[in-house]
Parts: C-alpha cells; sequence; structure tokens
C-alpha cells in the first residue's frame, strides 16, 4: 500500500506535469530556520522548537512558502523534478518534500497559510481549537492528543479528558499540565481506542507515523493540526484544523 507521502507526491506531480512546472526554470529553494525564524518567542510553553528537537524547512517556490517540522533537516536547491523523484526514505527526504507541497499548496490557492504562526498566536490557536471541537463534536468527551503540543495540552487538558501521546524520549513519562506523556510507540493502539476524536499533529506525515495513525483510527476519527501537514490535507482530503493569522 502506498505511503500517504507518495500519495500526495503522485497528485502533486501530475498538476505540475499538467501545468508544465516540473521542469520550470523557477528553481526551489530550502533551508532551515532558527527557532526565532520559525516561531518568535511564545513565552510560557516550551515547544520543541526552542528546545532543539525539531527545526523547521521551509521552502520557497516563485516566493510562496512551505513549512514542514522534522527533526532530520538541511538545505536544498534545485527543480521541482529533483525534489519528486527523491524517494521517501528518511526523515529529511519526506520534510523536504512535505514543505514543497506546502509551498505548491499556496501558490495554488489551496491553502490560505503554510507556515507557522509565532509569538503569542500558538496559544490563541490553542483556544481556538477546544472552541472548534466543542461547536463540532459536542458528545466528545475522551481525546487523544498525538505530538507533544504544549499549548492545546494546556488549553484541552481544563476541558476533557485526555491521553496525549509522543515519541521524544525526554518527554515520556513527564507530567505536562497534569497529563503524564504516554509513549506513542507502545500507547497508540490504546490511546486511540479509548478516545472519542484523535487531534494529531501534522507532523506524523514527516517522521513517517502517520499511516500507522489512519490505519489504527480511520480517517474520520482523526482531526490533523498544524502546518506541515496543510498541502497534504489539502490534496488528500484529510481532516485538518487551523485558523487564520
Amino acid at each position: 500500500m502506498k505511503s500517504i507521502v507518495d500519495l500526495s507526491k503522485e497528485k502533486i506531480v501530475e498538476r505540475l506535469q499538467e501545468e508544465n512546472l516540473l521542469n520550470d526554470k523557477i528553481l526551489l529553494e530550502a533551508k532551515v530556520l532558527s527557532a526565532v525564524e520559525a516561531i518568535g518567542n511564545p513565552e510560557e510553553y516550551d515547544f520543541p522548537l526552542l528546545k532543539g528537537k525539531e527545526k523547521i524547512v521551509e521552502s520557497n517556490f516563485n516566493d510562496h512558502l512551505g513549512h514542514a517540522f522534522t527533526d532530520t533537516y538541511g538545505g536544498f536547491y534545485g527543480s521541482l523534478e529533483e525534489v519528486f523523484a527523491m524517494d521517501t526514505s528518511n526523515n529529511y527526504r519526506r520534510a523536504l518534500q512535505v514543505a514543497t507541497i506546502n509551498a505548491l499548496s499556496k501558490y495554488w490557492g489551496l491553502v490560505e497559510d503554510a507556515v507557522h504562526c509565532k509569538d503569542k498566536q500558538p496559544k490563541i490557536c490553542a483556544g481556538q481549537c477546544v472552541n472548534f471541537v466543542k461547536k463540532n463534536y459536542p458528545a466528545v468527551e475522551r481525546i487523544t492528543l498525538i505530538g507533544y503540543q504544549p499549548a492545546l495540552i494546556d488549553a484541552f487538558s481544563k476541558k476533557y479528558m485526555l491521553k496525549v501521546l509522543d515519541l521524544d524520549k525526554d518527554n515520556i513519562g513527564e507530567q505536562k499540565f497534569g497529563q503524564t506523556i504516554l509513549d506513542g510507540s507502545m500507547c497508540l493502539n490504546s490511546a486511540v481506542e479509548w478516545a472519542q476524536l484523535v487531534l494529531s499533529t501534522g507532523t506524523t506525515v514527516v517522521n513517517g507515523t502517520i499511516d500507522e495513525i489512519l490505519n489504527v483510527a480511520g480517517k474520520e476519527k482523526v482531526i490533523f493540526y498544524g502546518v506541515t501537514i496543510s498541502g497534504v490535507a489539502a490534496v488528500l482530503g484529510l481532516n485538518r484544523i487551523c485558523f487564520p493569522k
């Protein structure tokens, strides 16, 4: 079975071929952003970016930007054909391709924004996410959060019963906002079965765990959050939550 990244790549390449952009002379440039460039100064929360665990790869296609979180990063300068000819064998290549899909999705108008919010916006966004779930899923009481996103954990822990999963060994077993962070590699099945709704970080599309999450939970039970999955979600019709900055 093809992966989510490969399925989205196929659709993107098909459109690029139709529009004669695959070999376009406009080159794609990707660079790694510093924490301040990527997220600003959110003050009260210990985001992984601020701890140096992850970086944001930024792709620039014709002055349209796309971001992707990853723990394996590097720059790139070349054609779209070169980017999408790469196999999806590691996080660096997936991050580069996903960031490029995001930049192209912005270029085509498929998404409103494909770059990370900064400063106080993550906290504001977390409150908006809670309100969205309350309005659209009024019967939901149990939520599993996949990925350590402190603003979301803080906001949702005040309103819902939670299970929080993460893959970072420094987070697993720690208490955050009254929640014990569970091992995402060990507890996925039980946490998804327990939950009425799953909120998953879009970085799962880069680290390769998205396919297992969708296989276990099913497409309708999962809502993805964050900019990393913006383009892939738009192309494949996955549920995603994001608010205008």
